[in-house]
């Protein structure tokens, strides 16, 4: 007989571990590895990841992680503090890696698996990385990254389930406390080089504790997790949230066709879905006789135009789509739209709770309601730092806050709004202009199914505003209707001089559209 989580390994007794005795309830966890572990315990056949037809329980989940656990520190030669690379596309072994590095006391790096060979270089280099775990499809690319660094070790996570399973007692603590670091997240790096946002053990489960209490977090909420899992959004709320609450990971396995991913959904019984505008968008043409089993659905990782917000209620009136906000240097979520209302459009809602939200001048004083200003954030899940890069720290970080670059403002009601990326801001003829104000108004024009607005040198303007935009398949784009209407809702210093039309606007691998390659196509004329 075999072991069914190692195949080709005699399963002779079943695996049983001793856990240790000053396990607590997942909120209070000394660090993320104590999680699974306690969510193990409570819960050891309790389905911890859904794929396809694929079911992982608890007890299999953290056999595999100890495993991986055992494998870095005993063959790849991890010690506690190292950093270890995750360089993986969506499968279900990245969580017992992420798990398995983590309870061997790495410091866990999650990597964009779109990067190219010499971005991934500047990663490997920046973040001294000494192990990467990747898998067989994936290695070519890594080994034209890691020329001349041969002081890094590889690992392939297809060999899992050849690794001998975790003696009998071996469930202990990996001993890491609230304050060592548990992962290093980097910034996307639409501007410069990414840098690495140092997040400790406390950190992140500061944020999930904050994210279980607002979201209403329960044992059987199934959390869809469809969207890059490098990407810290993806990490704290589909990974960490529900294996901390006891919950469930339905990762999906197919986003093309579109049916394939409703089926999955619809049929692994995804409760809670985060993802980005875009997955909103479609979702609101399913079919009228298409139900979904969904309670909850978050929009993040970027702006959620009010237009699709108001097609999404209108589709299905009963799930709520709230609007959220964080970045990966406060692990990552700071803000959300509360679920039993009101869901205000074009807000990002009120702060999560044990998380304070301020709008700041540049001298650091807090600003008063309706006054635009940089958003700062203050709380337990706000970043050490930024890694080898004390400079770049002293510029965000003040006196506990964070800088977060986003400028906004607090309504009367207590709720905030983000106008613009602070170097987003456009200034025509001395005036500001915040370009997400304009492409709200774009969105609104029959037919657009993107819009980004960024700025074009002008001589005697100082800077005008080009508007980029991309139309939905069954549309045809007239650029001089979309000025015209545009000219009568918007003050003419904020108009778009030119509204030029891309089949799909560029985006990073989180869905980011990429503003520096719009600036880019402008020079290239």
């Amino acid at each position: 007989m075999e072991n069914p989580n190692f195949p080709g390994i005699p399963a002779s007794e079943p695996l049983t571990f001793d856990f240790p005795p000053f396990m607590k309830p997942a909120d209070s966890c000394m660090n993320l590895a104590d999680c699974l572990l306690s969510s193990a315990k409570s819960h050891p056949d309790k389905i911890a990841i859904y794929y396809g037809e694929t079911r992982i329980p608890y007890r299999s989940l953290l056999e595999q992680s100890l495993a991986v656990a055992a494998w870095l520190k005993s063959t790849l030669g991890v010690r506690p503090g190292d950093r270890v690379g995750l360089w993986l596309r969506n499968r279900p072994e990245f969580v017992p890696a992420l798990f398995g590095a983590l309870h061997a006391g790495a410091i866990v790096v999650p990597i964009n698996s779109f990067l190219k060979p010499d971005e991934l270089s500047y990663l490997v280099e920046d973040a001294g990385l000494t192990v990467i775990l990747t898998d067989d499809g994936m290695l070519g690319d890594l080994r034209l990254a890691l020329a001349n660094k041969d002081h890094v070790r590889l690992g392939s996570v297809d060999i899992l389930p050849t690794l001998p399973p975790p003696a009998p007692g071996n469930a202990s603590s990996s001993r890491r406390t609230a304050d060592d670091l548990a992962m290093l997240i980097y910034t996307s790096g639409t501007t410069g080089r990414p840098k690495g946002a140092m997040l400790t053990h406390g950190n992140l489960l500061h944020n999930v504790e904050s994210c279980r209490k607002i979201l209403e977090v329960v044992e059987v909420d199934r959390f869809v997790l469809l969207l890059p899992m490098f990407h810290s959004f993806m990490l704290t709320v589909c990974i960490l949230l529900p294996v901390a609450t006891a919950g469930s990971i339905v990762l999906i396995k197919s986003l093309h066709p579109a049916k394939a991913l409703l089926a999955e959904l619809i049929g692994n019984g995804g409760s809670v879905l985060p993802a980005m505008a875009q997955v909103f968008r479609a979702l609101a043409a399913t079919p009228k006789e298409v139900s979904l089993p969904l309670r909850l659905c978050i929009s993040g990782a970027g702006p959620l135009p009010a237009s699709i917000l108001a097609t999404f209620n209108a589709r299905f009136p009963d799930i709520p789509l709230i609007e959220g906000y964080g970045l990966s240097e406060a692990s990552p979520v700071v803000s959300v739209n509360p679920i039993h209302g009101p869901w205000i459009a074009g807000t990002i809602g009120v702060p999560i709770p044990n998380v304070e939200l301020a709008v700041m001048d540049d001298t650091g004083n807090a600003l008063p309601d309706l006054v635009d200003g940089e958003l700062c954030v203050r709380g337990g899940n706000v970043m050490q730092g930024y890694w080898n890069a004390p400079e770049k720290t002293s510029e965000a970080l003040r006196d506990g806050w964070l800088l977060t670059g986003d400028v906004g403002h607090r309504r009367a009601d207590g709720y905030f709004v983000i106008t613009d990326r602070k170097k987003d801001m456009l200034k025509p003829n001395g005036m500001n202009v915040y370009p997400r104000e304009i492409e709200e108004v774009i969105y609104q024009f029959p037919g657009i199914r993107e819009a980004a607005v960024v700025g074009e040198p002008d001589e005697r303007r100082g800077e005008r505003p080009i508007a980029f935009v991309s139309m939905d398949e069954s549309a045809t784009y007239d650029e001089r209707a979309l000025i015209e209407f545009l000219r009568e809702r918007l003050a003419d210093y904020k108009l778009p001089r030119r509204a030029i039309q891309l089949p799909a606007l560029p985006r990073n691998a989180t869905g980011k559209i990429l503003k520096i390659r719009l600036r880019e196509i402008l020079r290239e004329g």
